[in-house]
């Protein structure tokens, strides 16, 4: 949950580049901030709370001097987002300075230890005692790679690592579990990062360290070994084809708008998956007994919608499951003959990858969705697809999900017609219905805009919001909600609108805005009951609606018109696309950043 940069120059300072590392990784964390970098033999370290802006420029970080070191922008795990416990930290004598990301679970019995061994810990990380562990190691007399490796073998958890040591000032040494760590080498040196856009105005020829391997960088390139037994491993860079322009805001104030504006295009792309992963991951859906979909958060709402359109689509039942409540929940029943189709955006969620972890042992079959080359699910599934948003860094996910949803229909459309439940016409038919979402969505960003925005002007001083649909749409509402609340903390409710009457209508009252996802479709005659229920007892009615449906609009306060055409089991895709909109405006006007949401980070790879 939080950003390593680090890199290895051949000439030059690399202090300004940590920076701009660092800002490309705020997503992944931002309460604190710290370098490290090592000039003429000496170890030189600048933290301290606060945005990297902030911190950097107070501090003078841009002017440390040295052409190798690291730094971090931390998320709060262990011990609460002070100086002393930012990244790096460092050893009793000062010889060495450590960045992680992830969670030590054995981090109080190692403290204990090195307590008793009158070593001094200054902060109430998990990660200090790494530092001392390696500390301790060179008591030894052997090298810093060796105390190194000793040291992370004793660590349980998860960890992405970078070491930078006076004992040996060339080099960066590097270590990955369950967290991500991404190597890149260019003409001017080597770099290591949380992620592949932190490097993109460096280099874009990168290798991604696995689980259980260790790398030492120096100016020339990298070696990686098994931290097991240090075995060599050989893997070849990879070239990435994202612009640096695409990890940019191309002019807009805030990523997420950005992000949300570039959904036909993420869309276009989700449409164009190579038919033999398409048609590896139906086969082995169709093997299964039982389907489980597996996420978390707004990949979970993703899941939900895929459960409706495997479910009339291709007459199978799929369990859409929580990640950190799937042992618990499914754990007893899962089996040899189970499939567990994975959602992550970013393939690296700890509580997905936990509960794969046990599946796996199961003997289950896993599949995989992300959108990370390279990550945990993409190594971990038996097959998995791409779903081709290209990076997303706006905390909240908005294109990824639709982007998801265009996969997952996709797969619910693919197996419909392998078991032969519609014919070759009716499947051509949705697939032409598919292929029109990418411009729907256009056009619905390009006629709501300016609407939206006088919504938003209109309720913007709501203390509460209802969001309501029926059948698929209940995913719809699901994710509409959560968008609201990580942008503009605005508290908000979701339910399926049959639901209401059995608890949630309690709180409706004179004024009150409820928000009704009303395409047509099956379940759209039981919406008009919903709103009336709603309207009877004062609620304001805002309804996102088929252009033209005029009871709808007839009953509503105000409408969001969408274009004609699109089947129900589909509408979340772009039904969902002015509601982002909305959340994203209302955290404009309420001036809060919707790029980082308080306490939330990108990709939440601890439990």
């Amino acid at each position: 949950m939080c950003g390593i940069f680090g890199g290895v120059l051949k000439k030059g300072a690399i202090a300004p580049l940590i920076h701009d590392g660092l800002k490309r990784l705020e997503y992944r964390g931002y309460d604190s901030v710290g370098f490290a970098t090592i000039d003429a033999g000496t170890l030189q370290v600048k933290k301290d709370a606060g945005r990297i802006d902030d911190v950097v420029r107070r501090l003078k970080m841009n002017n440390m001097p040295g052409s190798m070191g690291i730094g971090h922008t931390r998320w709060a795990t262990h011990g609460a987002p002070e100086m002393v416990n930012a990244h790096p930290h460092t050893d009793c004598n000062g010889n060495l300075a450590v960045i992680h990301n992830g969670v030590i679970e054995n981090f109080m019995e190692l403290k204990e230890e090195l307590l008793n061994k009158s070593h001094i810990l200054k902060s109430r990380t998990d990660t200090e005692i790494i530092a001392h562990l390696i500390e301790e190691e060179l008591k030894g007399d052997i090298s810093l790679q060796e105390a190194v490796l000793k040291s992370i073998r004793r660590l349980e958890g998860s960890y992405a690592i970078a070491v930078i040591s006076t004992l040996d000032p060339g080099k960066i040494l590097v270590a990955r579990n369950e967290s991500p760590l991404v190597l890149g080498v260019s003409k001017d040196g080597t770099f290591c990062a949380s992620d592949v856009p932190a490097m993109l105005p460096y280099t874009n020829q990168v290798v991604y360290l696995r689980n259980g391997e260790f790398a030492i960088l120096d100016q020339d390139g990298y070696e990686i070994r098994l931290v097991s037994d240090s075995t060599v491993v050989e893997r070849s860079l990879e070239e990435i084809t994202w612009s640096q322009e695409m990890a940019e805001k191309h002019g807009y104030p805030h990523f997420t708008i950005k992000e949300i504006n570039e959904q036909p295009t993420s869309l276009r792309g989700a449409l164009r998956l190579q038919p033999q992963y398409l048609g590896l991951l139906t086969a082995l859906l169709d093997r299964g007994r039982e389907v489980f979909l597996l996420a978390a958060g707004t990949s979970y709402h993703s899941c939900i919608a895929a459960s409706y359109m495997f479910s009339r689509l291709a007459r199978i039942t799929a369990f859409p499951a929580i990640s950190s409540e799937f042992i618990e929940q499914y754990g007893s029943s899962v089996g040899v003959d189970s499939v567990v189709l994975c959602v992550s955006q970013s393939g690296e969620t700890y509580d997905t990858l936990k509960a794969i972890d046990y599946a796996r042992m199961k003997a289950s079959t896993v599949l995989g969705i992300t959108n990370s080359v390279g990550s945990t699910l993409t190594r971990v599934s038996r097959a998995y697809i791409i779903q081709q948003s290209g990076p997303e860094i706006g905390v909240a996910a908005t294109k990824t999900f639709t982007s998801q949803l265009m996969v997952l229909a996709q797969l619910a459309l693919r197996l419909a017609l392998m078991k032969g439940k519609i014919s070759q016409d009716e499947g051509d038919d949705f697939r032409e219905n598919l292929l029109r979402i990418p411009d729907v969505v256009e056009e619905t960003l390009n006629r709501n805009k300016t609407h939206v925005m006088d919504l938003v002007d209109k309720y913007g001083g709501e203390q509460l919001f209802v969001f309501l649909g029926r059948g698929i749409s209940s995913s719809t509402a699901l994710e509409a909600r959560l968008k609201l609340l990580e942008l503009t903390y605005v508290p908000s409710l979701a339910y399926p609108a049959g639901e209401s009457k059995h608890g949630p209508i309690s709180i409706i009252e004179e004024g009150v805005p409820v928000i009704f996802l009303c395409p047509r479709g099956e379940s759209r005659k039981g919406i008009v009951g919903g709103i009336m229920e709603m309207k009877a007892r004062g609620a304001r009615i805002i309804s996102v609606c088929e252009e033209g449906d005029h009871e709808i609009i007839g009953l509503s306060d105000d409408v969001i018109e969408m274009p004609k055409g699109i089947k129900d089991i589909f509408s979340p895709i772009p039904y969902v696309v002015p509601l982002q909109l909305f959340s994203y405006y209302l955290a404009v006007q309420k001036d809060l950043d919707p790029d980082m949401p308080r306490n939330l980070a990108k990709s939440v790879t601890v439990p």
